[in-house]
């Protein structure tokens, strides 16, 4: 079996560029890929869908290509709204509020920004949400 694919620095440094800025939060290095945690939930985790690999994004699509991926958690009206957008969209099979988002030339960073932090909110305590808010 051919060695995974870690993803681009460059992508693991512009993700890291907002998570590392939230409070409390720590990144390390994920089965494959890269996360970023507070405390012990995971709210974004970046890696790369590649065939020979389990893949919920290759499952999901049916696409065979090499593809960085970015998974994050969502609520309400946006978990509603980023599931029913299509690519770069898709939605994981393993929990109801994980959502995945293609990510490559075409990504817009600054929406990424606001989904990680989004992300973050929803999986950090209250405490370390009223703080990012002050």
């Amino acid at each position: 079996m051919a060695r995974r694919i870690e993803p681009d620095a460059y992508v693991v440094r512009r993700i890291a560029a907002v998570a590392t800025r939230l409070p409390e939060v720590v990144e390390e290095e994920a089965w494959t890929g890269v996360r970023w945690r507070v405390r012990t939930a995971t709210f974004a985790h970046v890696m790369v869908a590649q065939p020979g690999y389990e893949s919920s994004y290759r499952d999901i699509t049916g696409d065979d290509s090499i593809r960085t991926v970015l998974t994050f958690r969502a609520t309400g009206d946006e978990l509603l709204a980023l599931t029913h957008a299509g690519l770069p969209f898709y939605r994981p099979p393993w929990s109801p509020t994980i959502v995945g988002i293609v990510l490559d030339d075409d990504t817009d960073w600054a929406e990424v920004a606001e989904l990680v932090t989004e992300s973050y909110r929803f999986q950090a305590p209250q405490r370390l949400v009223r703080l990012l808010d002050d």
